[in-house]
């Protein structure tokens, strides 16, 4: 196992900081709860290629 000395130290995505055991991968509560804010106000987004008509949508519901 590596040792801690020698591994580079993650840190906070949202703001760098050394990240805590208690909040991993973030360094506290606050950074934590941000990301979830933005997970739940679709502030993080997979970009997908659609038409802008819609019509990748009709093949889930494909009848024939």
């Amino acid at each position: 196992m590596p040792s801690e000395t020698g591994a580079k130290r993650r840190k906070c995505p949202l703001c760098g900081a050394p990240r805590v055991d208690e909040y991993k991968p973030f360094c506290s509560r606050g950074c934590r709860d941000r990301d979830l804010l933005s997970w739940f106000g679709e502030g993080y987004r997979v970009p997908v290629d659609q038409p802008p008509d819609g019509s990748a949508d009709d093949d889930r519901f494909d009848e024939g």
